[in-house]
């Protein structure tokens, strides 16, 4: 499913001021769609895990960096062992 910036925040129950912010750290990265931002449900999954960390755990904006880049780090391994996975060997 693909959101508008305004649909995405009432999905989310983010204000215009966080979604700025999160922008601007980079901790969502909307796609370009016609000229406008377009969110997908891995965004609203991820706007869910960081209002968890940060409003149900108490993790600072630093922490939260920290726990979003590994987690990013953590899908590329999962990715790149699945397409290591789908290589057959030749012969």
């Amino acid at each position: 499913m693909i959101l508008k910036r305004t649909e995405f925040m009432a999905r989310t129950n983010i204000d215009e001021q966080t979604l700025e912010t999160w922008l601007s750290e980079q901790w969502l990265v909307p796609v370009e769609e016609a000229s406008d931002e377009a969110f997908t449900d891995a965004d609203i999954a991820r706007a869910q895990l960081i209002r968890e960390l940060n409003h149900d755990l108490g993790v600072n904006q630093a922490g939260i960096s920290v726990a979003l880049h590994l987690l990013d780090q953590l899908h590329g391994l999962r990715r790149a062992v699945y397409e290591l996975r789908q290589i057959k060997p030749r012969g």
